[in-house]
């Protein structure tokens, strides 16, 4: 039973005989949904919450429109479901033409948990544990290079810290990449990207390619650059002569075999690379620029981090409340999916088969039933709690869960603190920043603009 006074409303694949029963639409033409739900989501869907209830049908995000529901029973009944009865809707959304159809994010079936099973080692146990020294020597060095007494944006200093991470996991380059090397190239071609899919023409290309298997326009261009830089890397470490004894996430791959004793295919590792090199370090980044961003405006809750750091009473638990609490109310990927292949009911609604269904976690983690003071950031919230496990989501769930996800937590956590104890940090403005967004993630408008007033050794 959950947290909270939340009460039960049954989901789950429903009875042949039962009659469909739709949720009420939001009243407005598609085009429009689609343009205020990309630039505005968070008044989107609250108002739609608001308006309409808790399950409510929209036209915008994917093709054909989706069933959007708040309630922890309805995101249980997705991820503890069958994969075969609930594939994910990340095989129709924008990412599909970038990360290509034989990535891990956008493969269904029994393709999606092959390669699951085949990445699942490289971001547990003993592999994070590697990363960890890493990460803090990474954040150590980026911090000394921070300016003072001048307004600068946090997200890109994230980046820098989880690209280099996330570039050791999967290539074993240590530090920076050669100038020329195939890996500089592929680098440089991310962070490119990267910064130019916050423009308008972006943001109109990821609508665009919504729901296709191949990229058009501006987006062909961008998958391009990226082939170009990927399947050097690739060749070049098929003919690496220590291939066997390296421990990296690509070499581990060429070295994999699928049942049918197969390599994997250069398109096949194209698309895995990519999903790890996109999804690897810019959802962290951001998870980490969103929680300062909070912080940075609710005083009390910064002034009980740096002293819990600073002086070493219970700081594991504060640097963890912090980052949950940032996770739960800035998620970086606000709403996932699901097109279920039976009829299904969500409460007193029953939806027919081929229905996609779509759990906002924006709105799950607002619930007031869970959350008292949902809009507030209280870390504090979390001092006797842990995250329910449908409840709090920002990782989504099931057998879709972010591979990732302990490595986030572990970067996370060793950034954060780090940044605790070193530095004086100030928002530039009072005013919060606005939620951007670009593909299927919500960034800080400004990146996270902040002052460093003081640095500490």
């Amino acid at each position: 039973m959950f947290m909270g006074s939340t009460a039960d409303s049954p989901a789950g694949p429903a009875g042949a005989a039962e009659p469909i029963r739709r949720p009420p639409a939001v009243p407005l033409p598609r085009p429009l949904q689609m343009l205020r739900f990309s630039r505005r989501q968070i008044e989107f869907v609250f108002r739609a919450r608001r308006e309409l209830g808790e399950v409510f049908e929209m036209q915008a995000g994917i093709s054909g429109g989706t069933i959007v529901s708040c309630h922890p029973d309805h995101a249980r009944s997705l991820f503890t479901a069958k994969p075969e009865l609930v594939p994910s809707l990340t095989a129709e959304s924008p990412l599909r033409p970038i990360v290509g159809p034989a990535s891990v994010l956008t493969a269904n079936g029994e393709s999606h948990l092959r390669q699951r099973k085949l990445l699942l080692p490289a971001f547990h146990g003993d592999a994070v544990e590697r990363y960890t020294q890493m990460i803090g020597e990474v954040t150590e060095r980026e911090i000394d290079t921070w300016p003072l007494d001048q307004s600068f944006a946090l997200a890109p200093r994230m980046q820098a810290i989880t690209l280099e991470v996330i570039m050791s996991g999967i290539f074993g380059v240590q530090g920076q990449p050669a100038p020329g090397s195939a890996e500089h190239r592929l680098r440089s071609a991310v962070k490119y990207l990267t910064a130019a899919s916050t423009s308008p023409l972006a943001k109109l290309g990821a609508l665009a390619n919504t729901g296709r298997a191949e990229p058009i326009g501006l987006m062909r261009a961008g998958v391009s650059l990226l082939d170009r830089a990927t399947y050097p890397v690739i060749e070049a470490r098929r003919r690496a002569s220590d291939l066997a004894e390296r421990e990296d996430i690509l070499s581990m791959l060429l070295a994999a075999r699928t049942e049918d004793d197969e390599m994997l295919s250069d398109g096949e590792l194209r698309d895995e690379l990519l999903t790890l090199l996109l999804a690897g370090f810019e959802t962290t980044a951001n998870s980490l620029a969103w929680t300062w961003e909070r912080l940075l405006r609710t005083p009390a809750a910064h002034e009980r981090l740096l002293e819990s750091v600073r002086c070493g009473e219970n700081a594991s638990e504060h640097v963890e409340a912090a980052i949950v609490e940032g996770m739960r109310c800035r998620p970086v990927v606000p709403i996932i999916g699901r097109r279920v292949t039976v009829p299904w009911r969500l409460g007193e609604y029953v939806l027919p088969a081929g229905s996609a269904i779509s759990i906002s976690i924006l709105l799950l983690h607002h619930r007031e039933d869970l959350y008292p003071d949902p809009f507030a950031f209280r870390p504090e919230r979390w001092a006797d709690r842990k995250p329910g496990t449908y409840e709090w989501i920002p990782f989504g769930g099931g057998t879709r869960r972010c591979l990732g996800a302990t490595l986030a937590m572990a970067e996370q956590r060793v950034v954060l603190a780090a940044m605790a104890r070193r530095l004086d940090l100030q928002a530039e403005e009072p005013e919060p920043e606005h939620a951007l967004h670009r593909n299927v993630t919500m960034i800080p408008s400004r990146g996270a603009r902040a002052t460093l007033r003081a640095r500490h050794s």
